[in-house]
């Protein structure tokens, strides 16, 4: 028995190339103001700047982000996917436990020294807003608590695998390691110092040999 299919007609065939094509020019969007934020700052993006990027009309621009707002929030969350890709996913492949927080950490560090040309949207975006409630700020903050819960859970394992002491202070340790790469950050990006990163590793080393069995 031949069971008749029925053929997609022109009009829904042109709505989906149409769809995919506006989804595609959406992340173009993105990336390009993306690249622009790490420069000049979550302040710096616009409608008008971006599409002077991208050569196209603020119309153009305006009819995928309905405000200048939206367009931040977009480009944080793209930052934090990207972020997730370079740092988070692949320590997952290390082993459970100190391995993995090593491997975090070395990712989290490498990533940091990437950026000092262009700069960190979390770290860029809290001074930007660490005192201006509303959208954008939420949305980096529930990013950068992602993370840092990413980092405790790590640390945690750890304690559970038997790699740091069964007293060790999780939170602690988290916050410390944070504490780092915000120091590493500055060192490198504001001071132009070398040995940034020695010392970052250093830092990390100590924060280990207090909490090791």
């Amino acid at each position: 028995m031949v069971v008749a299919t029925k053929s997609r007609s022109p009009k829904v065939t042109a709505m989906t190339r149409g769809a995919h094509k506006g989804q595609q020019t959406k992340a173009a969007i993105v990336d390009a103001a993306l690249a622009l934020a790490s420069q000049v700052g979550l302040e710096g993006l616009s409608i008008g700047a971006i599409a002077e990027v991208m050569q196209m009309s603020k119309s153009g621009v305006f009819a995928h982000f309905g405000s200048r707002e939206e367009l931040q929030i977009s480009v944080v969350r793209e930052y934090h996917e990207r972020f997730e890709q370079e740092v988070f996913y692949p320590a997952l492949k290390a082993p459970r436990g100190l391995p993995r927080l090593r491997m975090l950490f070395d990712n989290w560090m490498r990533q940091t020294s990437a950026e000092i040309d262009s700069g960190c949207i979390y770290i860029s975006g809290a001074v930007e807003f660490d005192d201006r409630p509303g959208p954008v700020r939420d949305a980096l903050v529930e990013t950068v608590n992602t993370w840092q819960s990413a980092i405790y859970r790590a640390v945690e394992l750890s304690v559970r695998e038997g790699h740091l002491k069964p007293e060790a202070d999780a939170r602690q340790i988290a916050f410390e390691i944070h504490g780092l790469i915000l120091a590493l950050h500055y060192e490198a990006r504001f001071l132009r110092n070398p040995n940034g990163l020695q010392r970052a590793r250093q830092g990390f080393d100590n924060i280990l040999s207090r909490n090791c069995p």
